[in-house]
């Protein structure tokens, strides 16, 4: 993985706090660090080239005009106002390498000085077993912390532990053997129509994230929210608050606050495309 840095532009190293998306249902992730970047009015210092992420282009995200500045797979921003450095990952890892991916990660964010690092991601609702909505929307976590995922913090935030994780189940014990540079019998591994429910969650790619940062000995945070596809902007402002909370930081004070707190970015006014002809009815 390369980072290569923008012209005239200089990492912070108060920016300890790694913010990133973990691709999953409905891209939550993807929209809260969107949200994130747009409200904070984060600058982009660079971006990295990483050969297993799938190429791709857009225009860009934030500004309402155009200015010639293009959406790459993997961008890196920062707001030295938050003192929090932002990952925003625009396409999805080439099918199976998504362990070398995340160690590529893993290798970057301990390079760079990055002292926690915090994954925002999305659970397929149709996976929930215990479902409680008696106090709204719920965010689940797991921690580094702790070898059981606890943290504190978190518990005093109001969040619950995933509690799915185990980390002697097979398939996190295997995320964790690859993380610290093991191997293990192809024998012991379940075969794809084999995978029971308990296989989901480190099936996803928050968990192999979290395993090879987590092996780099880094602190890490994964915000966790259940989740449908469809329109999923509201999941996205839960999960950016969510981070928030966790941080400290308050969205009224960022610099570029908007109504409510938060600056809308300008993609969004497109993502479900333009709004239907009313000739038609």
């Amino acid at each position: 993985m390369e980072f290569v840095i923008e012209q005239g532009k200089q990492p912070h190293q108060e920016c300890s706090t790694l913010l990133l998306p973990a691709l999953s249902i409905g891209n939550v992730g993807q929209l809260a660090v969107d949200l994130l970047v747009s409200s904070m009015k984060a600058e982009r210092i660079g971006y990295l080239d990483d050969p297993f992420v799938l190429p791709c282009v857009g225009n860009d995200a934030y500004g309402p005009i155009p200015c010639g500045d293009l959406a790459l797979p993997l961008e890196a921003y920062e707001s030295a106002f938050s003192r929090v450095a932002l990952l925003q990952q625009r396409s999805p890892v080439v099918k199976g390498r998504m362990v070398e991916f995340a160690k590529n990660l893993a290798n970057f964010a301990a390079a760079s000085g990055k002292k926690h690092v915090v994954l925002l991601s999305s659970l397929d609702f149709g996976k929930w077993q215990k479902i409680d909505m008696s106090s709204g929307p719920q965010i689940y976590y797991l921690s580094s912390i702790n070898p059981d995922g606890r943290d504190d913090n978190c518990e005093q935030l109001g969040w619950k532990r995933l509690q799915e994780y185990n980390p002697a189940q097979r398939c996190w014990k295997y995320l964790s053997t690859l993380a610290e540079g093991n191997t293990m019998l192809e024998s012991n591994l379940p075969f794809e129509d084999e995978l029971e429910d308990e296989d989901y969650y480190p099936s996803l790619p928050f968990a192999a994230l979290f395993s090879c940062l987590k092996a780099k000995g880094l602190k890490v945070t994964s915000l966790l929210f259940y989740c449908s596809e469809g329109d999923n902007i509201q999941d996205a402002f839960h999960l950016a608050e969510a981070a928030c909370r966790l941080l400290g930081l308050n969205p009224s004070t960022f610099p570029g606050n908007g109504s409510g707190g938060w600056v809308i970015p300008f993609s969004w006014q497109t993502v479900y495309g333009p709004p239907p002809d009313m000739s038609i009815f």
